[in-house]
């Protein structure tokens, strides 16, 4: 395997970690927007759209950890950096 296909390979593992995280955040934030409704129909309706908005942001939050966390690895950076030269120096 070439070291091209090699970080591919990391990217490609990495991507797959990151989106079942993302998926376990969604559905865990999925349920938490779900109690807050049922606790909010039986209490009343007051505040009820600070809460989702809570929601959304620590999810937004969330996701932009994990991206940043992708774009910042020393192996992505690279395989970014290499992507774009080769993309910069086709003639």
């Amino acid at each position: 395997m070439t070291s091209i296909h090699h970080h591919y390979a990391a990217l490609i593992r990495r991507a797959h970690r990151l989106s079942s995280r993302l998926h376990h955040l969604a559905a865990r934030a999925h349920g938490l927007a779900a109690r807050a409704t049922t606790r909010r129909l039986a209490l009343s309706e007051r505040g009820s759209a600070t809460a989702e908005y809570a929601i959304a942001a620590l999810a937004a939050a969330a996701f932009a950890a994990l991206l940043i966390a992708v774009v910042s690895s020393p192996e992505i950076r690279g395989l970014l950096t290499g992507i774009i030269s080769k993309a910069l120096n086709t003639k």
